[in-house]
């Protein structure tokens, strides 16, 4: 699956996580799904996998609920996991 299905989650996923992570450069988010739902796998770069989840993984559920509401725009539903 490509990220043209769902382009303003991938977007929105993609800034957040480039915003926060130390080496933007190393951020990847991947696609899989299709019939409206979709996985959204971010990896990020060594040392980084600590910022994007955060204490208690509050960071990583407050950029889900973002990313799910940007996945409204583009109507399907998303699920993000980051990857180690």
């Amino acid at each position: 699956m490509s990220a043209e299905s769902i382009p303003t989650a991938v977007s929105v996923c993609e800034f957040i996580c480039k915003s926060i992570v130390s080496d933007p450069d190393a951020v990847d988010v991947e696609v899989d799904g299709d019939d409206g739902r979709y996985e959204l796998t971010v990896t990020v770069g060594d040392g980084d996998t600590g910022r994007v989840i955060g204490r208690r993984g509050r960071t990583a559920q407050a950029i889900r609920a973002v990313v799910r509401a940007a996945a409204a725009k583009d109507e399907a539903e998303v699920d993000v996991e980051f990857a180690d």
